[in-house]
C-alpha cells in the first residue's frame, strides 16, 4: 500500500531497506512541513510488520482486518483535560497515539506511553506509538519521554511527528533516527487528486499549485467550497486593490474569522497569499501563463495596475505574520481585520 505515500522517495526507499533487512530503529523523528503525509508514513510501517502478506515492502496488503484497523483512531471531542491525559490505542490493540490537549501535550500522556511501551504485544509482532505535534511537549513532558527514547523495548517503536523541529529538545532530537520530509511536488499532489478524489482537472492544478506542497491542504480546496473560498478572496484582493471598499473588506473579515470558519481560515490564507503571488509576477511583468490561478488573469491584471509592488509586498509579509501568530492562537477576527484593513494596498 506505499501508494498512499506520495512525495518524498528518498525517505520512502530507506525505510523500505531498513524494514527489509529487519533494522528498523525502535526511536523515529520525522520532521518537516504540515500535510505532506508523515503520520502516513509511520502508519505504513506499523503496517508492514504487523500484516502477514506485507512482503518485503513498505506498508501492508491495504486489505486485510489488521491494515483497516491500524489506523482507525477516535479521539475525544471534550474541553477536559483528563480526556487527554493517556495513550489513544486505535482500532489495533498495537498501534497508539499521543495527541496534545489544546496545545500541550501532556505529561501524564506521556508518561502512560511509557506504560505502555513496556508491555508486550497483544495481536502482532510489536507495538507503535505515534506522539503527533510532538513540539507541543513541554520540558516536563519532554524529559519524561528521554529514558524510554534512549532504551526502548525491542519490541516497540516509537514516532515522533513534528512540523517545527527546532521547537524539540535537543536531547529528544538526539535519542531519534531523524527524518527530514520535503514538500510534495505540485505534479505528484495533482496526480492524486485526479486519481483519488473528484477534482476537476483544472481544479486540481490549482490546488496542487496553491497547497504549498502539503496534500492536506489540497485536499481542503475541493470543487465548489474550493471556487467559492477563491472567489471570496478574489473580491477581498479587488477591494484593497480597485475599489476601496472598506465595508466589503470588514464584512468579509467578520465571515473569515468566523468561530464556524475555524476549518477554512488557513486554506483561505493560502489562497489569497496565491493570489497575491500571481499580482506579483504580473506587476513585474511575467506572462500569464506562470500565473497559479491562470483562469483570472484578466482580474487579477487590472489588480496589478492599480497596487505597488510595495503594497503587495506589505500584504504577503501580513500573511506570514499572521500565520506565526495563529502558533499563540490568536483572536482570528482581530488578525483578519487588521490584515484586510492595515496590509497596504490602498
Amino acid at each position: 500500500m506505499s501508494e498512499k505515500l506520495i512525495g518524498n522517495t528518498q525517505i520512502k526507499e530507506f525505510l523500505r531497506r531498513m524494514l527489509a533487512a529487519g533494522r528498523l530503529p525502535g526511536s523515529l523523528l520525522f520532521a518537516g512541513p504540515e500535510g505532506v503525509g508523515k503520520k502516513q508514513f509511520a502508519l505504513e510501517i506499523a503496517r508492514s510488520i504487523l500484516c502477514s502478506s506485507s512482503g518485503d515492502g513498505l506498508g501492508g496488503c491495504g486489505q486485510c482486518s489488521v491494515c483497516k484497523r491500524a489506523g482507525k483512531f477516535v479521539f475525544p471531542t471534550s474541553e477536559k483535560k483528563e480526556d487527554f491525559e493517556r495513550v489513544f490505542i486505535g482500532g489495533h490493540a498495537d498501534v497508539g497515539q499521543v495527541i496534545a490537549f489544546k496545545r500541550n501535550i501532556l505529561v501524564e500522556s506521556i508518561r502512560a506511553l511509557e506504560r505502555e511501551a513496556n508491555f508486550r504485544p497483544y495481536e502482532g509482532k510489536a507495538r507503535f506509538f505515534i506522539v503527533d505535534d510532538a513540539d507541543k511537549m513541554n520540558v516536563q513532558a519532554a524529559n519524561a519521554l528521554l529514558k524510554t527514547l534512549e532504551e526502548p523495548p525491542p519490541t516497540t517503536y516509537i514516532f515522533l511527528i513534528t512540523s517545527r523541529y527546532n521547537s524539540l529538545l535537543p536531547t529528544i532530537v538526539s535519542r531519534c533516527q531523524v527524518m527530514r520530509f520535503q514538500p510534495i511536488a505540485p505534479d505528484e499532489i495533482e496526480k492524486y487528486l485526479l486519481e483519488t478524489k473528484e477534482f476537476a482537472p483544472e481544479d486540481a492544478a490549482v490546488a496542487a499549485r496553491i497547497s504549498g506542497g502539503s496534500l492536506s491542504r489540497a485536499l481542503k480546496m475541493s470543487g465548489e467550497e474550493f471556487r467559492a473560498h477563491r472567489e471570496a478572496m478574489m473580491e477581498v484582493v479587488e477591494a484593497r486593490t480597485s475599489i476601496g471598499d472598506h465595508t466589503a473588506l470588514l464584512r468579509a473579515a467578520e465571515e473569515m474569522g468566523d468561530a464556524r470558519m475555524k476549518d477554512d481560515f488557513e486554506p483561505r490564507l493560502d489562497i489569497l497569499q496565491s493570489l497575491l503571488r500571481d499580482i506579483w509576477q504580473l506587476k513585474k511583468g511575467r506572462s500569464g501563463e506562470v500565473l497559479i490561478n491562470v483562469d483570472l488573469h484578466e482580474r487579477l491584471s487590472r489588480c496589478a495596475e492599480n497596487a505597488s509592488a510595495e503594497d503587495i509586498t506589505l500584504f504577503i509579509t501580513g500573511i506570514e505574520r499572521v500565520r506565526e501568530n495563529l502558533l499563540v492562537n490568536i483572536n482570528r477576527k482581530i488578525a483578519t481585520d487588521a490584515l484586510f484593513l492595515s496590509a497596504g494596498m490602498s
